[in-house]
């Protein structure tokens, strides 16, 4: 990315854990196109958001690599009350999708692609063509992700640029794939679910001022490293396009 601004955001992110399935070192970094962040809002306790989940673990394997679209799915807990509780569900996850649809209508499952309201995700064809849109556009900040693993903890350098001064943020995902619940009460009651890209642990909002943060995040029991990932991207506070995203295995 050219004439890029001296604004850069160096965090460092240790992880604990009780095993110690988590080692390796690598690095990656975001490149010239921009990829679209695709978040699902879902849940365990509602009967139309299966369809949704199937259909986003099934992405890369159509073609839609992480340097075209990063997915996230953001469990919430509005569901909880009618009689099952999703143990992936977070309020902080309900928090972002109220604050990220301010403007429009709260639903499950609700897809918002690049910072918008995206309806069309049923259709291949639109889907297609609105991440090939985005895929487009130039990125307006270039991220550097390494990691260093190491029993028991995982460490995360981010270096963000940005292309121009604007208020930006930046915000950490660890998810994990292939998971499953049976479930046993509420809409889907005796379905058994899969999931992937589920959110474990949301980071952020860190401002893109140079500003060196440093987290420590405990890991719980059974999380498994070799289906997990990061996921680093940056959005404009005030409209809240999505500067850039970037999606990490972690190292082997």
């Amino acid at each position: 990315m050219s004439r890029l601004l001296n604004s850069q955001l160096a965090v460092v992110l240790a992880l604990s854990m009780a095993t110690p399935a988590w080692a390796g070192a690598c690095s990656v970094g975001s490149g010239p196109v921009r990829a679209a962040l695709l978040e699902l809002y879902t849940s365990e306790g509602c009967s139309s958001c299966p369809p949704a989940d199937r259909w986003l673990g099934r992405l890369a394997a159509q073609g839609f690599s992480a340097n075209r679209v990063v997915p996230l799915a953001l469990h919430v807990d509005y569901w909880d009350y009618i009689g099952w509780q999703d143990r992936f569900a977070k309020p902080a996850f309900t928090a972002r999708q109220r604050e990220q649809a301010a403007i429009g209508f709260v639903y499950t499952p609700q897809v918002m692609l690049n910072g918008q309201d995206f309806r069309g995700w049923g259709s291949a064809a639109r889907f297609e063509e609105t991440v090939a849109a985005i895929n487009r556009t130039a990125p307006r900040a270039d991220i550097r992700l390494s990691l260093n693993q190491a029993p028991g903890k995982l460490e995360a350098d981010i270096v963000v640029q940005l292309a121009k001064q604007e208020d930006a943020a930046v915000y950490l995902a660890l998810y994990e794939n292939d998971l499953s619940t049976q479930v046993k009460a509420g809409e889907n009651s005796g379905t058994t679910l899969h999931h992937d890209y589920v959110v474990r642990e949301w980071l952020g909002p860190y401002a893109a001022n140079g500003k060196h943060i440093r987290q420590t995040i405990a890991l719980k029991p059974g999380w498994k490293a070799k289906d997990s990932g990061i996921v680093a991207f940056v959005q404009n506070r005030g409209s809240g396009e999505i500067l850039q995203a970037l999606a990490s295995k972690l190292c082997e």
